[in-house]
């Protein structure tokens, strides 16, 4: 079964385009960025902390990148999670502190995002991504 799901491209004044697609953690829906070339998708420590049944845990480790080299690293197992019809209980998520880029959409007037959708998704769900008509198509037959 294909899942069909709308897509939001908005302009990063002069720098590029970013994707968002809408998503649901537990009751709420929040933006995401489908972002290609993130191997995992991450959730935003901040806004996973609001959700009082998303258990929290640290890793140990230090991540790199997102404009840092030393970040703490947090994971969380979802309870609830949809990406359109498509329903991931138990989704393991990486998180990691995004105020930053949620502060450079901010300045650009964008809406705050809950982090990525990275490749665990985009491979396992057979993704694609349709520019011409605004949709993101994943197969609900994981690999």
């Amino acid at each position: 079964m294909k899942i069909k799901i709308p897509l939001q491209v908005i302009d990063m004044k002069g720098d590029g385009y970013h994707v968002l697609i809408e998503v649901m953690v537990g009751r709420k829906r929040y933006p995401l960025v489908l972002d290609t070339g993130a191997s995992k998708t991450v959730f935003d420590l901040a806004v996973l902390r609001t959700h009082k049944k998303i258990d929290i845990r640290s890793t140990h480790h230090l991540s790199a990148g997102l404009g840092t080299l030393s970040m703490e690293s947090f994971t969380a197992v979802l309870p609830a999670f949809k990406i359109g019809k498509l329903k991931l209980p138990g989704f393991e998520v990486a998180v990691l502190d995004l105020s930053t880029i949620n502060q450079a959409y901010a300045q650009l007037e964008h809406p705050q995002v809950l982090g990525v959708l990275g490749g665990d998704i985009l491979v396992r769900y057979n993704a694609v991504i349709d520019y011409g008509k605004q949709r993101l198509i994943l197969s609900a037959d994981a690999k």
